[in-house]
């Protein structure tokens, strides 16, 4: 297999279906600031950019105002509640497994680009019997910046010691595919992640429904590359 050599994944929304267990620790968070709780789908649908992110969203949802010290002690508090319980309910999407493990006995480097802080990710990918098959996992506090800067997946690329020529991005929303386009690399979005916008409508390589079929259109963009 020439190409890729390299193929970078998220981790919310993209390999594991993560969404309950934010939900839990969200609306235990809620309560005890006497605030009112969320559905899973409504909490679902702010998850992406990371923990301060939702926060911002949970409390502007709310009416709250989100200002930076009240978000930031918000978002450290959340991840008080959370990291313990973080693999109680995620399980990773279909197919997600067999692909993964097909891929590492081809010899693919793969790595994880998130913007989950990197400790509870890397206990994640523990619990769900992955984390053997990820050369690299760049959390959104491994470095200064996280996506939608590219510095993370240029970072783990440069950690897979793999030319970006030879690199893949494959994630679920806006932040994934700008991170992307801008450290060069070529990206595919699953549909059925988390994401603010559709991924219909973001700059994408190939789009796909299940992530069984993700090697098919990881073929095609290969054969494409082949005869440009």
């Amino acid at each position: 297999m020439t190409w890729p050599k390299a193929i970078l994944f998220d981790l919310d929304g993209t390999l594991a279906d993560s969404a309950p267990d934010i939900a839990v620790a969200l609306n235990l968070l809620l309560r005890e600031q006497s605030l009112e709780e969320f559905s899973l789908e409504a909490v679902t649908s702010m998850v992406g950019g990371g923990v301060p992110l939702l926060i911002e969203r949970a409390l502007t949802a709310l009416g709250q105002k989100p200002g930076a010290d009240r978000t930031g002690s918000l978002a450290k508090r959340f991840l008080e509640i959370y990291t313990p319980s973080a693999a109680q309910k995620t399980e990773l999407f279909p197919g997600v497994r067999e692909v993964l493990e097909n891929y590492h006995g081809e010899g693919v480097q793969m790595g994880v680009c998130t913007n989950k802080p990197e400790g509870v990710s890397n206990m994640i990918l523990e619990a769900l019997d992955v984390a053997h098959l990820f050369g690299v996992v760049i959390g959104g506090d491994t470095l200064p910046v996280k996506k939608p800067d590219p510095a993370p997946l240029l970072a783990a690329i440069e950690s897979l010691e793999c030319d970006l020529t030879h690199g893949l991005m494959v994630g679920d929303s806006g932040v994934d595919a700008l991170a992307a386009r801008a450290a060069g690399l070529p990206v595919i979005l699953v549909t059925f992640g988390y994401t603010q916008t559709p991924v219909q409508e973001l700059d994408n390589d190939g789009l796909v429904d299940s992530f069984s079929a993700l090697p098919g259109v990881i073929k095609s963009l290969r054969n494409t590359r082949m005869r440009s």
